[in-house]
């Protein structure tokens, strides 16, 4: 692998455990990771943690064997940004860190300065990259972000998978991926809590929407 991103023109750093890829982070300050779940002495989930914990925004694209929904949403319980199950193919594996690097520089994109959108009582923020549904904020990350500001800009508009597979991942992996629904039902997690109105909404067969009803 790490052949394969030095040809496609990656500098890259090398860990071979956990406590030694959390070392590397800290002194490289790479523009983005690659995780193993599955690593000696400090595991790819932990090492999530700790990095979150310390409020590093660093993009983290996780890799694992595991391939039950389940272990999906630990991976982003513990603040992965994209998750590629065992195996993989590599233009697959590139096409999801050119889209981590493209949303970890928003700057580049001229969205400072843009008004905040708004549905019902969810408020999104583009150019801090902030959420807030009611009065507390929603902590999101990048993967999330990205996809509820794609459906909040679309508001009332159903998108279908492939769009969003395209807008968000620069990548359509397919009827049979399970990485969307995934991202949709931890997103509801965070946005549609509790008593409150739900905002993100399924049309079977189609995609998804954001809508007041």
């Amino acid at each position: 692998m790490a052949r394969a991103l030095e040809l496609d023109g990656y500098e890259v750093e090398l860990a071979s455990d956990g406590a030694a890829a959390l070392a590397t982070i800290r002194a490289a300050r790479p523009d983005v990771a690659i995780v193993d779940v599955m690593m000696p002495n400090i595991d790819g989930l932990t090492l999530c943690r700790v990095l979150r914990a310390e409020r590093d925004r660093l993009p983290i694209l996780m890799l694992t064997a595991r391939t039950e929904t389940s272990d999906r949403v630990a991976g982003l319980d513990a603040g992965a940004d994209d998750y590629l199950p065992k195996p993989f193919e590599l233009d697959e594996l590139l096409a999801r860190l050119r889209a981590l690097l493209r949303r970890s520089r928003p700057d580049d994109e001229g969205g400072g300065g843009e008004a905040v959108l708004q549905v019902a009582d969810l408020r999104v923020d583009p150019g801090a990259r902030r959420a807030w549904r009611g009065d507390g904020e929603v902590e999101l990350s990048k993967t999330e972000f990205d996809l509820l500001e794609l459906l909040v800009r679309n508001t009332g508009i159903v998108l279908d998978h492939s769009l969003i597979y395209e807008r968000i991942w620069n990548y359509d992996f397919g009827p049979d991926s399970k990485n969307l629904a995934v991202y949709i039902s931890y997103l509801r997690r965070k946005i549609d809590v509790g008593d409150l109105p739900k905002l993100i909404h399924t049309v079977r067969g189609v995609g998804y929407t954001v809508r007041t009803a």
